[in-house]
């Protein structure tokens, strides 16, 4: 198991270790305290990816705003362009 903090990763590595403790916990072959642990760093992997994603869905609403100014909104798929 890693010993970096989960805050300091980016996205596609904390993706990237969450994908490989699923595997680990899928295969049953860990004790209970072992699939504890992983567990317990999934969530704060989950946890930094879920962050990482509303960081960037922020930066997509003020990048799309056509007023600086404006209030942002959430983004809505069905929209249509003005």
């Amino acid at each position: 198991m890693s010993c970096v903090n989960a805050e300091t990763l980016d996205f596609e590595a904390a993706l990237k270790e969450l994908e490989t403790l699923v595997q680990q916990l899928e295969r049953g072959e860990l004790s209970l305290e072992q699939s504890l642990e992983r567990f317990e760093r999934g969530v704060q992997l989950t946890r930094r990816c879920q962050q990482a994603l509303q960081q960037a869905e922020q930066r997509v609403l003020v990048l799309t705003q056509p007023d600086p100014q404006a209030p942002l909104a959430p983004f809505n798929p069905n929209a249509t362009p003005e």
